[in-house]
């Protein structure tokens, strides 16, 4: 199956696995005895699939604005399936409510983030991409822990996906970029973004079906089509990136 959100694809059940262990486990596997993550986005409990693979984990904290959408994949026997029933396992907590106004309020912190929102086609969207709330979130992070971005495609939406980078490394983050091929997608981009130096994992978890320790490192290859391209940090107060975005996917239908 597929899923759409105002027409645009969210996940094909043939192929979300690679997008989703590339999402999550770079990040959680080069933290070692991980308790607690955050999840922004991800109602579809598929990230949350992932996250749970981690013994050590505690809890994992999950918000996303939309009810309707983490009942239905915590519900629905086939989209129970999908996830694993990670929205209803003990370890996790559902928050449904604005990300931004919540890490306004919270007073948490977290080991890591994983952070899941659909692509920036709006300025309401676009706020979640913006320095000002990459610095929000920082604060809800330990010294040595880091959160990652979904960032768009670096192939299809070049521009956009270095912008990312570019309002990261605004916020006093170091940025670790890298990419993952989704049939469904096309390639597509990640950024891990953190106080410290990320480095590679030694161990990953058991059962992946995509990643593994031979081929991770080449993820953080880019080829020449890929490569950084100049842009402007996007701001509350001017979204470069919503700019950016609507001119990469264009070019694509010309």
């Amino acid at each position: 199956i597929r899923l759409y959100l105002s027409s645009h694809l969210q996940f094909a059940s043939s192929d979300e696995y690679r997008y989703h262990e590339g999402l999550v486990h770079p990040t959680l596997a080069s933290l070692p005895g991980i308790r607690r993550v955050l999840i922004l986005g991800g109602g579809d409990g598929l990230a949350a699939r992932e996250v749970l693979k981690y013994p050590s984990l505690e809890q994992v904290t999950l918000v996303d604005l939309d009810a309707e959408m983490t009942q239905l994949f915590a519900s629905h026997s086939y989209l129970r399936g999908l996830n694993g029933g990670a929205l209803t396992d003990k370890r996790l907590r559902i928050i449904n409510a604005d990300a931004f106004v919540w890490l306004e309020e919270s007073k948490e912190s977290f080991d890591a983030a994983i952070i899941d929102f659909p692509d920036p086609t709006n300025f309401s969207l676009g706020k979640l991409y913006t320095t000002a709330f990459y610095r929000l979130l920082s604060k809800h992070i330990g010294e040595n822990g880091f959160f990652v971005v979904q960032s768009t495609s670096p192939l299809f939406a070049r521009q956009s996906f270095w912008c990312i980078v570019e309002t990261l490394r605004a916020a006093k983050l170091n940025t670790f970029p890298y990419h993952v091929y989704v049939p469904s997608f096309g390639e597509w981009g990640f950024i891990i973004a953190g106080k410290g130096q990320w480095r590679q994992p030694d161990t990953l978890p058991q059962g992946l079906r995509f990643l593994n320790r031979k081929n991770l490192p080449s993820l953080f290859e880019f080829p020449n089509d890929m490569l950084a391209l100049p842009a402007e940090p996007n701001r509350l107060n001017d979204q470069s990136l919503v700019r950016y975005y609507e001119e990469d996917w264009k070019k694509l239908t010309r």
